[in-house]
């Protein structure tokens, strides 16, 4: 018999995932929202808690590993060997992201149409560059998933926690992770490090009926996907090499 609580738990937790990190975005830019112009900090701390909301759920749901994110997943495969996790995982991710950002459609409703800000709105959703230069836009997103997946791996390693984790600590852990990535180097591409968090969002901002939307930026979206795949392959690979496990 099948076990489907994580590829369940991988849809629901990137689904809360991005619930509260686009939420707090939507909160942030769209006008007439009590929390119009809380900054980035507000931004990132959002997301932060978004990362801890969504691995918790994730794991409540039977997922033993909470990656809401294919880049983790890939480079879960290459230090572990389940591929299947491919074929189920990252489907699930996509999927839980794109719900996640039509949730945050709803929310916020009557407030597309009383913004005017087309690049506003569509921050909501996925990611843009603050100056678009590709290689170095694509340099933002490989060195971003490389500390993701690098330091996670150490923060959960035997030889930093030689008990193991203190239950209930690893959503923390992650979700300050997140945070401190945001904080240091999300400021150059809105640090997507995820490409389920870009790729569902994006679709979901081309389909839905949003009041006075523009592109969807398709031509940048292939830096949001391959910056966080090779990332998260050099991260695994530097971490095979060096046995920091």
């Amino acid at each position: 018999m099948v076990d489907w609580s994580p590829v369940i738990g991988e849809l629901v937790g990137t689904f809360v995932l991005i619930v509260l990190g686009n939420g707090v975005v939507a909160g942030t830019l769209l006008n007439k929202s009590k929390a119009q112009g809380a900054g980035w900090i507000s931004i990132t701390a959002g997301w932060g808690l978004a990362v801890f909301a969504g691995v918790a759920v994730s794991a409540a749901l039977g997922d033993p590993d909470g990656h809401l994110n294919p880049a983790v997943t890939v480079a879960s495969v290459m230090m572990s060997g389940h591929a299947e996790r491919l074929l189920t995982y990252l489907p699930a991710q996509v999927l839980g992201a794109f719900l996640g950002a039509a949730a945050v459609w709803m929310q916020y409703r009557p407030h597309w149409e009383l913004t005017e800000d087309r690049g506003a709105k569509f921050a909501c959703f996925a990611t843009a560059p603050a100056v678009y230069s590709p290689v170095w836009n694509l340099f933002s997103e490989v060195l971003g998933t490389f500390v993701l997946v690098l330091v996670a791996t150490a923060l959960f390693s035997r030889r930093v926690s030689p008990a193991g984790v203190a239950s209930g600590m690893g959503p923390t852990l992650v979700g300050a992770l997140v945070w401190g990535i945001g904080l240091s180097l999300g400021g150059t591409t809105g640090y997507a490090i995820n490409p389920a968090r870009d790729l569902g969002p994006r679709l979901a901002h081309s389909v839905l009926p949003i009041a006075g939307k523009g592109e969807s930026g398709w031509g940048y979206a292939w830096i949001p996907i391959l910056g966080p795949l090779v990332g998260a392959v050099l991260a695994a690979t530097v971490i095979r090499a060096l046995g920091a496990t």
